[in-house]
């Protein structure tokens, strides 16, 4: 992820503002999982590695003209427009990470024994919420990064409006992320239960549903009135109420 970083910045690819952000926070939550800062440091790394794995998978897909992930495929196609400016490339790849590859890597280091042991939930849970912890401390830093590289007037009313890199604002996206994350994970566990082909359904429905709007990112027009309705996060459709 270093190297990538660095041919980013010298090619002064767009993808690098997400790229750089989701790099340092990475290196803080390790920094904390190895000062013994979560309950379970084994998982928390484990979690950790599959949720970086998930991104440069998709990443390297990408840059070698293979399938990617639809919500990936939409935040790096923006990278090529240059008129979106540094803030909401790194709100792409943010709601691409969290909505589409977080359910899948939560999925891959929680067995579905561990989701019917309220113990290990309330550990998993507490550990999850100490990585929010990690980010909204992070975010004065980021926004003077994203800050120092804008050009004048690059953040408009919208972009202002939907930036993530304000305390205020990144605590509800985590807190609405976290819970809708957590849902999804469940559900898909649930879907798992029953087979692969189940499971790799409702994630089919997850990527479509991260794809659109990770797309209502890209072009905000009306995109505040659709966020102030749903949140930044996605939910897939509830089973029971079908």
């Amino acid at each position: 992820m270093e190297e990538t970083g660095e041919r980013l910045i010298a090619s002064n690819d767009e993808r690098q503002h997400f790229h750089g952000a989701y790099l340092r926070s990475t290196k803080a939550v390790m920094a904390d999982a190895a000062a013994g800062r979560f309950l379970d440091r084994e998982w928390a790394e484990r979690w950790g590695l599959a949720f970086a794995t998930l991104y440069m998978d998709a990443f390297t897909a990408w840059e070698q003209g293979n399938q990617t992930p639809g919500p990936w495929q939409v935040a790096f196609d923006a990278s090529k427009d240059p008129v979106i400016p540094p803030v909401r490339h790194a709100l792409l790849g943010i709601n691409a990470h969290i909505n589409y590859d977080l359910p899948q890597a939560l999925l891959a280091v929680i067995s579905d024994d561990d989701f019917d042991n309220p113990e290990v939930m309330d550990r998993r849970a507490k550990d999850h919420a100490h990585v929010d912890s990690i980010l909204v401390a992070r975010v004065p830093e980021e926004d003077k990064r994203i800050a120092r590289i804008e050009d004048p007037g690059d953040r408009n009313f919208v972009d202002t409006l939907m930036s993530p890199f304000n305390r205020a604002g990144t605590r509800r996206f985590l807190k609405e992320g976290r819970n809708k994350v957590w849902r999804n994970t469940r559900l898909l566990s649930a879907a798992r239960r029953q087979s692969t082909a189940a499971c790799q359904q409702e994630l089919a429905v997850l990527e479509a549903l991260c794809e659109e709007r990770v797309a209502d990112l890209v072009t905000p027009r009306y995109v505040i009135m659709r966020l102030a309705l749903h949140g930044f996060g996605v939910s897939l459709p509830d089973p029971s109420s079908s």
